[in-house]
């Protein structure tokens, strides 16, 4: 028996409070791009003329149960056994294997589970292991774009975070954009996608960037052709889809893929999951082995997780400090993925000065889209979680490392009429603004492995 009564047990992950979000910009390609502007002699085509609709797979059986797994974790990302060029074999016994096609229940790991009731897309697009494999080959494949150069991976590489370590996308002939290319994991937590949230779904966003002319500078209807005219691809999709090959099914696919690809538990959601539970029993500490012993064992479990992922003194005040009120840091970075999914202007490539002169030819973000003022030069928030791999930062790659993101924050941003009230000069010490860098780089968990290769002839 307790000495006391127990209390709720607290979520594991008080950085449940303010796990970030990516960058809702983040998926294919340079989904970074910002609109080709009206002078522009290219129109990039209007991402909401492609929203598809659910027609998918009786072939994801959604009569059987879900298969529980968590993702991050495990072979979901190696391919279809074997090596080299997948050959029709391979991807025929594949396709025959029903577990491949056995929907999925996902799960979130330690850290972003405290994100699992903010599950997007799945409703519509179920995850199932053919769909996920499928949409692996796509996003590595160079020949979704006109000229065969570039791959989503081009601009979104696991080796970087998913990101680019470039300050703007660059596309097929080595065009350049003016948005920095962001990361494509964790996007299983937002909804909305771009810097400016232009995109309602991941699978609106996944296929805007094959008919952008400065990122993959193909057509929606030369694409499928192109898929089509792949035997490998055209099995899948036949095996997958009632309609086969169509740009909203490669849209599906590429999407299930990027859902699969989220980061794996960093030292600080040990740190932080150990720290809730000694608060949620601190009275029973010490009783915990002779009463409750699975519970004990759970606390164990806890201490050797986190001594074996340890925080730097510099990190547990840099965690202290991005959650204190002070720093205002989780006004914005809050939640299992450390993002609100909200947009702000920080004035990043603002000098603005003037409300009565607005420079047209500023990226304004998200006033774009929406044409409200209070949206002019407003971004998304992008995720804090494995923040340290994918600079540079800011929707123009304009901040190069952490230590320069701190810095302007602690300035107040750049003044300009339309800055958000959130932003204040913090005035923070030299010892402090390295402590915050500290904890986000506390926030790096592993990623999922993922295999690169091994595409259809």
């Amino acid at each position: 028996m307790f000495r006391t009564a127990p209390r709720t047990a607290a979520p594991l992950l008080a950085g449940a409070v303010v796990v970030g979000v990516v960058v809702a910009g983040a998926a294919l390609i340079a989904g970074s791009q910002a609109p080709l502007s009206p002078t522009s002699r290219r129109q990039e085509p209007t991402a909401a003329a492609h929203t598809p609709t659910l027609t998918a797979a009786a072939a994801a059986s959604p009569a059987l149960p879900g298969e529980p797994i968590t993702l991050g974790e495990g072979d979901l990302l190696t391919g279809v056994p074997g090596e080299g060029p997948l050959t029709s074999d391979q991807l025929d016994a594949w396709l025959a294997d029903p577990a491949n096609h056995r929907p999925l229940d996902a799960r979130l790991p330690l850290g972003l589970a405290a994100g699992q009731g903010a599950i997007q897309g799945l409703d519509n697009n179920p995850l199932t292991r053919a769909k996920i494999e499928l949409g692996r080959q796509l996003y590595f494949d160079p020949r979704l774009s006109s000229d065969a150069s570039v791959s989503c991976a081009s601009c979104h590489t696991p080796d970087l975070g998913y990101a680019a370590d470039t300050r703007f996308g660059v596309g097929i002939e080595g065009l350049e954009g003016s948005r920095n290319s962001p990361t494509a994991f964790n996007r299983i937590l937002s909804a909305r996608q771009f810097w400016d949230g232009r995109a309602a779904t991941l699978e609106e966003q996944a296929v805007g960037p094959i008919a952008n002319p400065i990122e993959m500078g193909s057509t929606h209807e030369a694409c499928a052709q192109c898929v089509a005219g792949v035997a490998g691809y055209q099995r899948q999709f036949d095996a997958l889809f009632p309609d086969g090959v169509t740009i909203d099914n490669i849209g599906r696919a590429l999407a299930s893929f990027e859902r699969a690809v989220v980061t794996g538990t960093a030292p600080w959601d040990y740190h932080d999951a150990l720290r809730a539970f000694q608060r949620n029993f601190a009275e029973d500490l010490e009783y915990l082995e002779e009463d409750d012993p699975e519970l004990y064992e759970q606390y164990q479990r806890l201490q050797q997780q986190a001594a074996a992922h340890p925080l730097s003194e510099s990190a547990r005040r840099g965690g202290e400090l991005f959650f204190a009120e002070r720093s205002g840091c989780t006004q914005c970075h809050v939640g299992a993925n450390f993002s609100d999914e909200l947009y702000h202007n920080l004035g990043v490539g603002l000098d603005q000065e003037d409300e009565d002169k607005v420079d047209e030819d500023i990226d304004w973000g998200r006033y774009v889209v929406t044409k409200q003022d209070a949206d002019r030069g407003a971004f998304k928030t992008p995720t804090l979680r494995n923040v340290d791999q994918t600079a540079p930062y800011m929707h123009d790659g304009s901040q190069a490392t952490l230590a320069e993101v701190i810095e302007w924050y602690d300035q107040g941003g750049h003044p300009n009429p339309f800055l958000s009230d959130k932003i204040k000069p913090l005035k923070l010490t030299k010892q402090e603004k390295a402590d915050l860098v500290a904890f986000m780089k506390s926030l790096t968990g592993p990623l999922p492995k993922v295999e690169t290769g091994r595409l259809p002839k």
